[in-house]
């Protein structure tokens, strides 16, 4: 904000929970910058009451008719995790993406309402040392090269969980009874995952108490008998359940339902933050690993081998780019255009067995099938492929292979 005098901000968009931080930050924006205050609350089907927000928005002095809370559950899934999805996007190997998908989404309805109203900023409560503050900011900039943007975690000095909650009673700010001791870690829910950071999984040799856990059973208390589903998909995208057609978030939830039975989509990493440093995190992301399996099962029948070799190439680019918050840029939409593009043959079904924390593909199926059994089968083939033709094939590949050998004899 060195370029801008706080006396120059009239009025804030603040991405805001009803938790004890963004409450202090709305209070905070209000002392701090003399500010009116418009709060945005987003309902990424984190599972929350989302009333509370706004009563105790209202509580702190902010108008109605400024007191934004949205349902962006389908929006979320439809144009940013399926769209993730088709790419098989998984950073450094493991990581579904939850926190980082849902972060551009939050930014865009930011700006949305930051031009609905007039607003001159937008804050977020992102702390100084992780990689939401670079997701929110750079979105933010991508769609409105102009917005101020305020991060309050990098301006004040309430630099710990007693400084926060004294801050808070000091200015009247309800602090609940759970938030007064020292939280064992934090998180971050939305329909795709749940993520838990920071306290108890600090140390990355100690395995994650169960207690963490919210999102699905203990695979070892998962049900003693396999549960069957399947999947059906129309150009990359998941279509039904069971036979029975769903939208994105509704597909979704039923997933994160099985998935939770069954104790699947638990991943325990330590990760390369954007920022700089190694973090440990546990993820939960029940219905996405579900979904994720399916998804590679269909390709696997309707995708060309060159086409699915690239885009297993270009995978590890885009879900780095996700991750590290550059949703709007035009590599990641180029990226986007070449993998929609994949897909466009990517239909039919896929048979699923759930049990004790895995999901397997046992069965697919689809009009678009590359896969030619007269081809591959160990009977008789009546011609379909001539074996002779694997000699001449083997030679012109193995020519360079003997010249180079040939070379040191």
């Amino acid at each position: 904000m060195s370029d801008l005098k706080r006396s120059d901000i009239k009025r804030v968009v603040l991405a805001y929970s009803g938790g004890l931080d963004t409450s202090v930050i709305l209070k905070w924006l209000q002392v701090t910058y003399g500010c009116e205050v418009v709060t945005f609350t987003a309902d990424l089907g984190q599972g929350e009451e989302l009333a509370p927000a706004r009563a105790k928005a209202e509580l702190m002095g902010v108008k109605p008719e400024h007191i934004y809370i949205d349902d962006l559950r389908e929006e979320f899934v439809r144009d940013f995790v399926f769209p993730m999805m088709r790419a098989n996007a998984r950073y450094e190997g493991d990581y579904l993406l939850g926190t980082s998908i849902a972060r551009p989404l939050i930014s865009k309805r930011l700006i949305e309402i930051a031009r609905e109203t007039g607003a001159d900023a937008v804050a977020h409560g992102a702390t100084g040392k992780g990689n939401d503050q670079v997701r929110f900011e750079l979105s933010a900039y991508a769609l409105e090269p102009g917005i101020k943007v305020i991060a309050p975690w990098r301006e004040w000095d309430l630099t710990s969980r007693t400084a926060l909650i004294a801050w808070a009673e000091e200015h009247q700010i309800p602090v609940p009874k759970d938030k007064r001791g020292e939280s064992p870690f934090s998180t971050d829910a939305n329909l795709l995952h749940t993520s838990s950071e920071g306290k108890v999984l600090e140390d990355p040799w100690q395995e994650t108490p169960d207690y963490v856990y919210s999102r699905t059973v203990n695979p070892e208390d998962a049900p003693d008998v396999p549960e069957y589903i399947t999947i059906d998909f129309a150009r990359g995208d998941g279509t039904a359940l069971n036979g029975e057609a769903m939208s994105p978030a509704t597909l979704l939830a039923a997933l994160n339902d099985l998935g939770r039975k069954h104790g699947i989509g638990r991943l325990d990493l330590v990760e390369n933050r954007f920022v700089g440093m190694k973090s440990r995190g546990m993820y939960e992301t029940p219905g996405g690993e579900i979904y994720a399996r399916a998804h590679r099962g269909i390709e696997s029948i309707t995708l060309d081998r060159g086409a699915a070799h690239l885009k297993d190439e270009l995978m590890p680019k885009y879900a780095e780019l996700i991750y590290n918050g550059f949703w709007f840029s035009p590599e990641r939409e180029m990226l986007q255009a070449a993998i929609d593009h994949s897909q466009a043959r990517v239909n039919g079904t896929v048979r699923l067995k759930l049990y004790k924390g895995n999901a397997s593909v046992v069965g697919r199926k689809s009009a678009d099938s590359l896969y030619s059994e007269r081809h591959v089968t160990f009977e008789d083939d009546a011609g379909a492929y001539d074996q002779k033709d694997a000699a001449g094939f083997i030679k012109l590949n193995a020519l360079r292979l003997r010249l180079l050998a040939q070379r040191g004899q």
